[in-house]
């Protein structure tokens, strides 16, 4: 099968850790090279932010990325790209006539708009992952969200155009739902891990004698390390190392959260080490007793399924992804965003078990590993692709297996 997948400030060969490149880098570059591995011709467009870059990369077995010339060839944050989405989708237009895919895959709204655009008139089916929906980050950030304004209007039109939406977690489906999205025009494929990177045994970076608690990801206000930063000083024996970093936004955030770490009188158990290598995150994670992820809202959340691949319990913020991947009481725990103090007490109380810790840690890597892993997520895309070109009726969202049968959350603090 020809899979073109587009995904236009995400680029699969670029390194995460920036303010606007995380799980969608990843996700792309990950799901491209399984669909790659099973047999299938992957080509990736994505926007050239760099005069220098070739025209086109093979990225492995069955993949390619090609840099699409559309707007300056520089780095420019992702809010700022909707006014070269019609160049964008122009190229893929030109493309698709000499060599049409069978299926087209959007990465977010803005390259669902370019792959409509391209795909016009043409009978390509395009599928829509949007990673975040704009309702979402405008209920959580309000006027802060730097959004196009258009976004909304936008976004709605793409997830009722499209052949399908693939949604990464239940809870978006909901949300789609409120779009006026019908429930046989979604289904749900979550994000996957790598299971032989991110693995129980292997090296551990060296710590102290504290616990150590870990936060690791982009480092934007809306990811809630500042919540872990003020559940600190009830949690006495621990330390807290950050990990992110790599842009102006970063910097600035990781200035923001040192002075609220002097002011909570935690400066002391607060390291913030910066940006890590790719490479370098599985020592850094299983050097942890607990990995804590606590955004305001997450359509996904990579970092607890690594972690938990590694057999590192995790304490998650009750929102989008976390629900289905985050097991409360047993593989880690679910707290409300926002909360200081529900996460102080869950560390407590978990931090004071070592016993608990380490089977919760065991049963976060079975889980991890029995769901999650990147060949079973590209089989399911690609039956998903399959049905689309079959004109085949999709199961509700409701009508296939559930990612998990999590039990309810548990009251803040509250013994599963």
């Amino acid at each position: 099968m020809r899979i073109d997948m587009i995904s236009e400030h995400a680029s699969p060969l670029t390194a995460i850790g920036g303010a606007d490149s995380g799980g969608q880098n990843v996700h792309v570059a990950e799901l491209a090279r399984a669909l790659g591995q099973r047999g299938h011709h992957v080509t990736v467009y994505t926007r050239r932010d760099d005069p220098e870059l070739p025209d086109r990369v093979r990225a492995g077995p069955g993949v390619t990325v090609e840099h699409v010339p559309a707007g300056p060839a520089g780095s420019l944050p992702k809010d700022a790209l909707l006014p070269y989405m019609d160049e964008f989708g122009d190229h893929l237009a030109r493309r698709w006539l000499s060599e049409p895919p069978d299926v087209a895959h959007a990465h977010f709204w803005m390259s669902g708009l370019a792959a409509h655009r391209g795909a016009r008139g043409t009978g390509i089916p395009v599928l829509q992952t949007f990673h975040a929906l704009g309702t979402v980050k405008r209920r959580h950030q309000g006027a802060a969200d730097p959004s196009p304004s258009s976004r909304l209007r936008l976004e709605a039109r793409l997830a009722r155009d499209a052949a399908l939406v693939v949604a990464t977690c239940s809870d978006e489906v909901f949300e789609l739902g409120a779009l006026g999205v019908p429930a046989q025009g979604v289904a749900v494929v979550p994000c996957g891990v790598d299971l032989d990177r991110f693995t129980p045994t292997g090296p551990r970076a060296a710590r102290n004698g504290r616990h150590r608690i870990l936060s690791l990801g982009r480092l934007v206000e809306r990811k809630g390390v500042e919540t872990t930063v003020r559940a600190l000083p009830e949690v006495p024996s621990a330390e807290l190392v950050i990990a992110g970093g790599g842009d102006a936004i970063a910097d600035a955030e990781l200035t923001r959260l040192t002075a609220v770490a002097d002011a909570c009188g935690v400066g002391d158990r607060v390291h913030l080490v910066g940006q890590v290598a790719r490479r370098d995150v599985p020592a850094l994670l299983r050097s942890a007793d607990v990995v804590v992820s606590v955004p305001w809202y997450e359509p996904f959340g990579m970092v607890p399924l690594e972690a938990m691949a590694c057999g590192v319990p995790v304490i998650a913020s009750a929102v989008g992804g976390h629900l289905d991947t985050v097991l409360d009481g047993r593989t880690g725990a679910l707290v409300p965003p926002r909360d200081p103090a529900a996460l102080a007490q869950r560390l407590r109380e978990l931090l004071a078990d070592p016993a608990r810790l380490a089977a919760l840690g065991s049963a976060a890597a079975t889980h991890a590993r029995s769901r999650y892993g990147w060949g079973r997520i590209a089989s399911e895309t690609e039956l998903l692709y399959r049905r689309v070109l079959a004109g085949a009726d999709l199961p509700a969202p409701t009508d296939r297996p559930a990612p998990t049968d999590r039990p309810a959350p548990t009251a803040p603090g509250g013994r599963p």
